[in-house]
């Protein structure tokens, strides 16, 4: 401060020797111009940067108080989700039928997307198998063979609660099977009546290959989804399966 003041009093010296009026501490010679805006920027904050200090809620309170076109022109940039042909289905009734419940038409669409979900993913599985041979309910009766374990063997009945084939189908995938020495039939020790399914040596290996591929194309076919969707697929899936009585096998 002191060095300031010896500055200040030196300046005015010079100025009383050469004859100019002296000027005060702080004030600009005649003819100056006042600073430019420019120069005063740094020293007022922006209307932009009061806002960003205050946080998301000044931004939220501006777009309140600008009414509703405003709010719709700041989320006009986010991506709607592309339209599915169950969208095209539920406009269709929409259309004809306005009648009925929007929520009803909802649980129609979301069963239509299960359904038609589950064709498109059995659509993609045949691929693989197709190269081994195989279709989707002759590779069930091998991988359910070989996920029970050791001796990798059931009973016909025991095959049917646990495969996911039909009764009506089962015979003819077992003789399919046996043919091309995949599996064997023998009668059951215990009951007359009774037939033990058994993966051959040569089923073993095929359905440990097939099963690698199947599951790789699996993951492939989900590719679309991210960890945290699968999860909430999943999870969602489970309570409506419990919910429908799918509790276990058979």
């Amino acid at each position: 401060m002191a060095d300031r003041q010896r500055t200040q009093r030196t300046q005015q010296e010079r100025e009383q020797e050469q004859g100019r009026p002296v000027r005060k501490p702080g004030e600009r010679p005649p003819g100056e111009e006042p600073p430019a805006m420019d120069a005063l920027d740094g020293a007022v904050p922006s209307r932009t940067n009061a806002t960003d200090e205050a946080g998301p809620s000044a931004t939220t309170d501006a777009l309140d108080e600008a009414g509703p076109s405003a709010t719709a022109d700041a989320t006009a940039g986010a991506e709607a989700p592309a339209a599915d042909a169950i969208d095209e289905l539920r406009a269709q009734w929409r259309r004809e039928r306005p009648d009925l419940d929007p929520a009803r038409l909802d649980a129609m669409a979301l069963v239509g997307r299960i359904k038609r979900a589950d064709h498109l993913l059995s659509k993609g599985m045949k691929r693989v198998f197709v190269e081994y041979g195989l279709e989707f309910a002759e590779f069930d009766v091998l991988a359910t063979l070989r996920r029970v374990g050791a001796p990798h063997e059931l009973t016909a009945g025991g095959l049917l609660k646990t495969a996911m084939v039909t009764s009506g189908a089962i015979t003819n995938r077992l003789d399919k099977l046996e043919r091309k020495g995949l599996i064997e039939r023998n009668p059951d020790p215990t009951d007359r009546r009774a037939i033990r399914v058994r993966l051959t040596d040569a089923g073993r290996d095929l359905a440990d290959r097939a099963i690698a591929d199947h599951i790789a194309n699996e993951e492939h076919m989900l590719s679309s989804l991210t960890p945290e969707d699968r999860a909430t697929l999943d999870a969602t899936l489970r309570r409506l399966l419990v919910s429908l009585g799918d509790t276990h096998l058979g």
